[in-house]
């Protein structure tokens, strides 16, 4: 079974993509991550790719008269890799539904809270909206991107509890842990074929259903 060629759009620290990089080295995951795209020329994540000695590019959204032309600018990258799969990684840009439609199911987002509780809200107004909500149980979801922001179906999530201590800050970082660990997992899934989109939801199948949707054979 060939290796999925991958894909990660970032325009911040990086830290996903980073975590995404150790856990795919360490050869668990039937992938690679063929390139990184930033869209901000001073990320963070730029330099994270090169001590990586991963392939980055940089596309500068502001340079684009309109986004389809940023949009077709990214598709036109994406293809030269033979991308399989997309993970934004802190990739602060809203895509067309053009562009979503190109990379259906075989795009990815992680977001910081359980959705679909706190969607729309960015970094740290997350943590906030939970901690002034009184929740009990945070966490992240990693979810195939669709057309509605931070709704579309949901393929691992990881919960922790919220302290009665906990700063925004603080509930961020442990957070943070757990996106690591939620994206790595999602993505070996997606690379073994695990996934099956099935309307809203992601079934996780076992590998004789996926050998039987691939149309082999399994010993009973």
């Amino acid at each position: 079974m060939s290796k999925v060629s991958i894909a990660v759009l970032a325009s911040g620290r990086g830290t996903n993509f980073e975590a995404l990089v150790r856990s795919i080295r360490r050869g668990d995951t039937n992938g690679e991550i063929r390139v990184l795209i930033a869209n901000v020329p001073d990320a963070p994540v730029l330099k994270r790719a090169e001590a990586d000695n991963i392939p980055a590019k940089l596309i500068p959204h502001r340079e684009f008269k309109t986004r389809e032309q940023f949009e077709q600018a990214l598709i036109a990258e994406l293809k030269h890799h033979d991308v399989g799969l997309v993970c934004l990684a802190g990739f602060m840009r809203i895509l067309s539904p053009v562009f979503v439609k190109v990379f259906e199911n075989r795009m990815m987002n992680i977001h910081p809270s359980l959705l679909p509780a706190f969607a729309g809200l960015q970094g740290t107004q997350v943590h906030e909206a939970a901690i002034a909500a009184g929740v009990k149980i945070a966490g992240c979801t990693v979810h195939f991107v669709t057309t509605d922001v931070d709704a579309g179906p949901i393929v691992v999530q990881r919960a922790i509890a919220v302290h009665d201590t906990d700063t925004p800050e603080s509930l961020a970082l442990r957070v943070l842990v757990e996106e690591h660990q939620a994206y790595a997992e999602a993505v070996r899934l997606f690379c073994a074929g695990r996934l099956k989109v099935e309307g809203r939801r992601v079934r996780v199948i076992g590998n004789d259903e996926r050998t039987m949707m691939n149309g082999g054979t399994t010993n009973a």
